[in-house]
């Protein structure tokens, strides 16, 4: 096949022939005969007259190959010390009783199907089952609360919810039939029916139109896989939008299902037979991508974990896993290596598990810092692989592609755009810039297969988001540079979206829920460096005119109010705890909160000030509370 120089020669001369030749991976109800499909800018479409089922090349064709008894999921839980494993075999029957209890219910491609699980089995089973008939799974974080659940819930307007009757984080256990009930009260939209599956940690008491998952599965018929137009949609899964109201990225079904199966061998050189441990949760795009779809498309053993890297109950649990697994590749985020260094520094844990068998680190979801690259790699002298993507991309941006190539590793970057990926990086006038200076990155349109097609119900937003800025491109919202030699370095978010340990959260949603509180005019949140999750939040209210702060306590007790608000309308994975009462906020004279600049000063930095400020005399009063002198 050649080096990486070669493979990405090719994916840029011919598009056509490179993206068809790797559709051929997969079993096709209808081959295509066409890869791109550039009538509509910019509406790119992939394999447009190709026919599918993605559930069937997950699971049904190994099954038909005669490996049916290789373990395709394992599932590895020490929160409630169980641990099983799924042969392709059983997880087909599996999903395929999963999506007659669907079928039952009225499910039919097409309609929308909210999953509202924790990372249990049953959470990829009713993935899988969703499109072996064509519906489309949108899948909501454990984690969010019961407000951020009923917007998504009326912006898919599903069919059917399935939920389960509690999730465990940590030592606690969350119940989640009462977040349920409550974001079904908060929406307009009904959904026909909700199936709940009862875990022994807490049960559910069920109400008119609940199901039993056990009981709906014992009688339901098994449904066969349903071909699916190629640009048909698989899944909506929301990501935050910078207006606080979320935006529902739709992912296709061919173009989605070849990126993913061309990623497996050529990126993460995992292939059928083969152990990948994503460390991760489904509900956010690297679990739907790595969890789930990649590794049984290629064949491979995927471990499904419902734990955390410390605490459940020591650091060791990712090398126990990684042990007794044979994982050749290991995938997580960076806030889970910066929480094993901090909780054990010296690595022991990792010295009393055979790691032989490990070969690879993957690290995405923010940036990963030079001090933990090098600590990750002294300790487990393997290839650590920084590599860049988004929500809305689906698979890799840039990538060392350990498949093809291992390049040359420069510490801060991750390495080189993949195949069908032309970046560039551009200034505020849309000029290209030169080598090694900093400005927006885009990518050069059409995107390759697997990346977003649009927003769900919402093509103008699509446009405005992501393709108004520069024509021609899509705007990742990411800022950092391209070396030299080819190298990208992403530097960090440009808009109002902070990365909290991997999981994306916007600013601007949790202003509008500070805003709410009687006693405060107005607020604004930014996210500050981090050195164990990246980025966290910090908040800033000016209270209303006539407002009585003077009350022993008061401050402390608002305080106390607004961070309890957040947690309740977003959910605790918000994690805004450092909220500041200050009598005035830095803006431009048209207006505008100067957030970048408070961030930049938060961080450290010596961040100019704006020539459009309207009161400098503002910004300067609050630098010692940005940077926190006054704490």
């Amino acid at each position: 096949m050649g080096g990486y120089d070669e493979v990405y020669a090719a994916s840029v001369a011919d598009r056509e022939g490179f993206w068809l030749a790797a559709a051929e991976a997969l079993d096709w109800h209808r081959t295509p005969t066409r890869a791109l499909d550039d009538g509509r800018p910019p509406f790119y479409r992939w394999f447009p007259d190709g026919e599918l089922n993605v559930a069937h090349n997950a699971l049904d064709r190994h099954v038909a190959a005669g490996r049916g008894e290789q373990a395709a999921l394992v599932y590895d839980s020490p929160v409630t010390g169980t641990r099983l494993t799924y042969t392709y075999a059983r997880l087909t029957q599996e999903v395929a009783a999963f999506a007659g209890v669907l079928r039952g219910l009225g499910v039919v491609a097409g309609d929308r199907v909210v999953v509202y699980l924790p990372m249990v089995p049953e959470a990829v089973i009713a993935m899988l089952a969703c499109a072996r008939i064509g519906a489309v799974h949108s899948v909501v974080f454990g984690g969010f609360a019961a407000n951020e659940l009923a917007v998504r819930i009326d912006d898919a307007t599903p069919k059917v919810v399935v939920s389960a009757s509690c999730g465990i984080e940590g030592k606690r256990v969350i119940e989640y039939k009462p977040l349920l009930d409550r974001a079904l009260e908060l929406a307009t939209h009904r959904p026909g029916n909700c199936v709940i599956l009862q875990r022994p940690q807490a049960k559910a008491t069920l109400g008119p139109g609940d199901l039993d998952w056990a009981e709906a599965v014992a009688s339901a018929a098994p449904a066969d896989p349903v071909p699916v137009k190629s640009t048909d949609p698989l899944y909506v899964l929301y990501t935050s939008g910078t207006t606080g109201k979320p935006k529902g990225v739709v992912r296709d079904s061919g173009g989605y299902a070849t990126a993913l199966a061309w990623s497996m061998p050529n990126v993460y050189d995992v292939g059928p037979g083969q152990t990948i441990f994503t460390a991760s949760d489904v509900g956010w795009v690297v679990g739907h991508s790595y969890i789930v779809y990649a590794p049984l498309l290629a064949g491979a053993t995927t471990v499904l974990y419902e734990g955390k890297p410390v605490g459940t109950p020591d650091a060791g649990q990712f090398w126990r896993v990684c042990a007794e697994n044979g994982v050749r590749s290991l995938f997580t985020a960076p806030t889970a290596f910066r929480a094993l260094r901090k909780e054990d520094p010296e690595g022991e844990y990792a010295r009393q598990h055979d790691l032989s068998g490990l070969r690879y680190l993957f690290l995405a979801g923010e940036r990963l810092d030079p001090e933990t690259y090098h600590w990750a790699s002294e300790l487990l002298e393997i290839p650590v692989i920084d590599h860049w993507w988004q929500t809305e991309t689906g698979w890799p941006i840039v990538a060392d592609p350990a498949g093809i190539e291992l390049l040359p590793v420069k510490p801060g970057s991750p390495t080189k755009p993949l195949p069908g990926w032309d970046i560039r990086v551009l200034d505020a006038n849309g000029a290209q810039v030169p080598a090694g200076q900093d400005g927006a990155i885009v990518a050069k349109l059409p995107l390759p297969p697997g990346a977003f097609s649009t927003l769900w119900n919402d093509d103008g937003r699509f446009v405005d988001s992501y393709l108004a800025a520069f024509e021609g491109y899509y705007l990742t919202g990411d800022g950092g540079r391209i070396d030299k030699d080819g190298y990208v370095f992403v530097m960090g978010r440009t808009d109002d979206v902070i990365n909290v340990a991997g999981h994306r959260l916007s600013t601007g949603g949790m202003e509008e829920i500070l805003a709410m509180h009687p006693d405060v005019a107005e607020c604004a949140v930014i996210g500050v460096a981090d050195a164990l999750k990246g980025q966290l939040p910090r908040g800033f209210v000016v209270l209303k005119a006539g407002v009585d702060d003077s009350a022993e306590g008061y401050g402390a007790g608002l305080r106390k109010e607004l961070v309890a608000l957040v947690r309740d309308r977003l959910g605790a994975v918000a994690s805004l705890k450092e909220i500041d009462i200050v009598p005035a906020l830095p803006k431009t004279r048209s207006g505008k909160i100067l957030r970048k600049t408070m961030r930049g000063i938060a961080d450290g930095l010596d961040e100019p000030v704006p020539s459009t400020i309207e009161d400098r005399s503002v910004l300067d009063a609050l630098r010692a509370v940005l940077r926190g002198d006054t704490r």
